[in-house]
Parts: structure tokens; sequence; C-alpha cells
């Protein structure tokens, strides 16, 4: 079977389905001669139209679908598919695919939907056959084939009739076809009518059409116009609806900042509350340092007072241990002189100063018994007794290694009158100057906050 690269198409119809009179084949050979080409004849009825997929294949006789074929061959559309004047196609088959068996062939059309069209009679691939030869018989051979003859006589005599009946059936169909071309000439005339007054209302129609077209055209620049303007105002209002948003989340953030801001009014109410009445404490205790603050001043003053009274004794006490001290050292001297002369004399009568009787007079005997060195005492004993409680109360300093009278040494008093001038925090001990009383009550109410 012949391999081609596309397979024909084919089909499971069965053999009564098929219309073998739409194609005739024309002069098929009861036998071909194997190995070589052999052509193929055929025609198309009348009202048979060739399509590009039609195909005629070689067939053993027997076969039941267009599936069983051996070999086929496209067929080659006319040139006028339209000429209703039956010509006579063709087709060749290459030697090399045709059968090499002696089985009876026959050539059927086969169109694209896989349906049969028309079948040749049926023909054998064998060498030629010596018909010429003279055949020598007996005479019951002759008889036997005379009366073969005569059976295949009768056969053909019926085939006549048949035939007879077919023509006559064919007539009738011709005539049926003859009465359906009537009404098919009475129904393109009709058509042609039709299409007449279908051309005309066309015509009309296409009229209605452009004008349609301009007013569409003028709806859609219309529509245009309008569908911009409707963006327009759809962005307007997607615009309008933003700021609504806005506003509203600015007047929702509004109201909770509000209500937040109340709730701080709230608590700031309390907390001023609050700090009123510690405003008010504070102020009770500030009238109450101002008041300390008075008294202390006026305590100050005294202090001062008295300071500048003791500075001034102090002044006076110093002057006076001043002249102590020169007198003091003027009569150490003449003490010394005197303690020369006495032992001067006292070596001139034979005495000796340290086996001398050494008496000590008693707080009543005045001047003479205060220096046992002395042996006619004192002439200032007087004015040592007045003067010695002074010089038994001078102390020294340990901080600035001055001498100083009664209790309290003038580096003490500075820094007393120091502290006096100055305003201690009561909370911290932060230390300020008198004159910036506002500041020291400022930082006072600042540790209340």
């Amino acid at each position: 079977m012949e391999k081609t690269i596309e397979d024909p198409p084919t089909s499971a119809v069965l053999l009564d389905r098929c219309h073998f009179s739409q194609v005739i084949f024309n002069s098929v050979e009861k036998f071909y001669v194997p190995g070589g080409d052999i052509t193929c004849y055929y025609t198309f009825a009348e009202h048979f139209i060739p399509r590009r997929k039609d195909w005629i294949g070689i067939f053993r006789v027997g076969w039941k679908t267009t599936r069983e074929y051996y070999t086929f061959m496209w067929v080659a559309l006319p040139s006028d598919i339209n000429n209703k004047s039956a010509k006579q196609q063709e087709v060749q088959f290459k030697a090399y695919y045709l059968p090499k068996d002696d089985e009876y062939y026959q050539f059927c059309y086969v169109d694209q939907d896989g349906v049969v069209r028309g079948a040749s009679i049926p023909f054998q691939f064998r060498p030629e056959s010596e018909e010429d030869i003279l055949v020598v018989t007996t005479k019951g051979k002759v008889e036997e084939i005379e009366q073969h003859n005569e059976e295949l006589c009768k056969e053909n005599q019926e085939l006549k009739d048949s035939c007879a009946s077919l023509q006559k059936q064919n007539s009738s169909m011709q005539a049926e076809l003859q009465r359906k071309q009537e009404e098919l000439e009475t129904l393109q005339s009709i058509n042609k009518k039709l299409e007449q007054k279908v051309k005309e209302q066309k015509t009309c129609w296409e009229t209605e059409l452009l004008q349609l077209k301009e007013h569409n055209q003028k709806v859609s620049s219309e529509n245009e116009k309008m569908g911009i303007r409707v963006d327009q105002l759809q962005a307007q209002l997607s615009t309008q609806e933003k700021e609504m948003e806005k506003l509203v989340q600015g007047d929702q953030d509004k109201a909770e900042q509000l209500e937040h801001l109340k709730k701080e009014n709230d608590q700031l109410f309390f907390s001023l509350t609050e700090q009123r009445e510690q405003q008010k404490k504070l102020q009770q205790i500030v009238e109450d340092m101002k008041q300390k603050e008075t008294t202390a001043a006026k305590k100050q003053q005294e202090l001062m007072d008295e300071n500048f009274d003791l500075s001034r004794r102090l002044s006076e006490n110093k002057i006076i241990c001043d002249v102590l001290l020169r007198e003091k050292e003027r009569m150490e001297r003449e003490n010394d002189l005197l303690k020369k002369e006495n032992s001067r004399l006292l070596s001139y009568m034979g005495l000796d100063f340290d086996s001398l009787p050494c008496q000590v007079p008693t707080s009543d005997q005045g001047g003479a018994g205060q220096n046992p060195g002395l042996v006619y005492g004192n002439p200032y004993s007087g004015i040592q007794e007045s003067s010695a409680p002074s010089l038994l109360s001078i102390k020294k300093c340990f901080t600035c290694k001055s001498d100083f009278a009664d209790e309290i040494c003038d580096h003490t008093l500075e820094q007393q009158q120091m502290q006096t001038l100055c305003l201690n925090c009561p909370i911290c001990d932060k230390t300020f100057p008198a004159r910036e009383k506002q500041i020291f009550e400022d930082h006072v109410f600042c540790h209340s906050l």
C-alpha cells in the first residue's frame, strides 16, 4: 500500500450510503499488465462539484469502508469548475505503488468527507492472455459452451430489460429534474427580483446608515464632551469627597483634641487648685519667713550694733594691751636692772640671793606680793591689777591666728554677720544674698511645684 505524507480522508460509511453515479469511470480495461503505469479516466456528473481533498483509490473487490484502499492519488481540480459540460478527467498511478497479485480491484472516487461518489468495473493485474490461439475441443464441450452462451444471453437479456427499466427510471428522473430546473429558474427570477429590491432597500439603508453615522458622530462627539465633563465632575466630586473626608477626619481629630483638652483642662484646673492651695501655704510660709526675716533683720541690726560696740571695745582693749605690753617690757627691763642692783648690793653685804627666803604675798598685800622678784614691790601694781583681767581674757583664733578678747573673734564675728546678711533655703540649704530676696522666694516656691 502506498505510503504518503498525508493520508486521504476516509470514513466508515457503508456501501448502501454511497452515491456511485456522480463520478463515471471510462475506458477501464479488464486487466492491466504488471510493471507499467496505468491511467484512470473519469467524468463528473452534471451537478457534482469536486473539491480540493477528493481522491481516487484502488480498492480490492469486496471492500466495506473507504479505509481499505490499497493506494490512492489526489484528484486535480478542473480549470473551470462551474462549466456544466462533461469533460473527461484523468489521473495516473505509478507502477511502483500498484498491487502485485492477480486479485480483482476497482477504482473508487472518494470526496473529502470520505464518501464514495463513483466506482469502476473490476479489473486484474496480470500478463496478456493468449486469446488468439485456436482452441480445439470436443463436441460435448462445444455443446456445453453453447449452453453456457445461451445462459449468458439470457442473463444479457435480463440485463437489457433491467437497463430498459433503468432508462425509464432515468427518463422519469430527467423529467423530474427538468421540472426541478424550471422551478429553479422560477426561483432564480424571483431571487433576482428580490435581489433588486434588496439592492434598492440596501441603497436606502445605506443612505439612512450614512445619516445615522453622521448623527452618531455628532452624538459621539457630544458624548465625548459629556464624558470629559463627567470625568471632570467626577474628579471634582472625588476631590470634594476627599476634602470632605479630610474635614470630617479633621473634625473628629479636633473633637478628640477638644475632649483631650477638656480632660487636660480638668487636670490642670485640679492641679491649679492644688497649686493655689500650695501657693497659699507658701505665701503663708513666705509671710512667716518675712516676719522671721524682719525679726532676724532686727536681731541682725542689734548684733551689728553689739558687734560695733565689741569691735570698738576690742580696739580699745588692743590699745590697752599694746600699752601694757610696752609697759611690761619696760618693767621687765627695770626688773632686770633692779635684780642686777640687788645682786650687787647683796654681794656687797656678803649675802647670797639664792639663800634668801622667798615669801609669796597674799592677794591683799598689793602689787609687791604679785612679783616675787621685786624686793620693794611693783610701783605699777595698781595698774596691773586693773588690767590683769583683760590680759588674762585675751585668746588666739584657730582659723586666722589672731588674738581676741572676750568670747568672739573678729573672723567668727564676720562669719556671723555674713550668715545674717544671707538667705538660706530651708529645703536644699542653698544660700542667696540678702539683696536677691525675690530670687530666694521664687526658688522656695519652685520646691512646692
